[in-house]
């Protein structure tokens, strides 16, 4: 079996739920699901050419975590987006759910992130373009949104 038949597709009803938080306890738990994330990018990746990230409840682990790689791994616990940028861009978005469908989307060029990584620190991150829509369309996994419900 493929560890992507793992990833929930398009229509499966656990995407469209609000995911928990992660509390302090939990975290002893999370380096085999974040084990888990990082196989499966790896081999979305050799198979699809893409993938940066992605969230928890992709696979049907309904914690607000994000497992993100674009030049090394990063864990992101509980990630909350704020000051959005009135300025948007248009972006054509595809998802690990739904790898062969692109979907335009309007996003935020700018925003901010709060998020605890994998020692429990509170980090700050500042957005824009391209880092920024990634991590709109993969906070909108924990919240149960998919991108073509906002295209």
């Amino acid at each position: 079996m493929s560890k992507l038949d793992k990833i929930f597709k398009l229509g499966h009803p656990k995407l469209y739920e609000i995911s928990e938080p992660i509390v302090l306890e939990d975290l002893k738990s999370l380096n085999k699901i974040v084990e888990e994330l990082s196989d499966i990018l790896k081999e979305f990746k050799a198979t699809y050419g893409a993938g940066r990230a992605i969230a928890a409840p992709q696979i049907g682990v309904m914690k607000r975590l994000i497992y993100m790689n674009i030049t090394e791994p990063i864990i992101l616990i509980n990630p909350e987006l704020f000051d959005l940028s009135e300025e948007k861009m248009e972006v054509w978005d595809d998802c690990m759910c739904f790898p062969n469908l692109l979907v335009k989307v309007q996003r935020h060029k700018q925003c901010k992130l709060k998020f605890f990584n994998s020692d429990w620190k509170e980090r700050v991150w500042e957005l824009k373009d391209d880092l920024s829509e990634l991590l709109q369309h993969e906070v909108d996994h924990l919240n149960g949104i998919l991108s073509t419900q906002r295209a």
